[in-house]
């Protein structure tokens, strides 16, 4: 989120050609603190949507134990 940006300790997953990746890696690591090769073009933004659907499994799990908790 933001405050990760504002400290530059975003995580970046990036697809696409090694070679581009490794001569941006100097300028993305100015912006987050891990920034991960994942392989081809689009390799990196299926990587950001299944971490992001983890996040919101365990959001959704977090809701209902409370939402259990408060009902019992």
């Amino acid at each position: 989120g933001v405050g990760a940006a504002l400290a530059g300790n975003l995580t970046f997953m990036v697809g696409g050609v090694e070679q581009e990746f490794n001569a941006a890696k100097e300028l993305l690591t100015c912006m987050g603190s891990n920034v991960v090769y994942c392989g081809e073009v689009g390799t990196g933004q299926a990587a950001k949507i299944c971490n992001n659907m983890l996040l919101a499994i365990s959001m959704i799990g977090t809701a209902e134990a409370m939402n259990l908790g408060i009902r019992l």
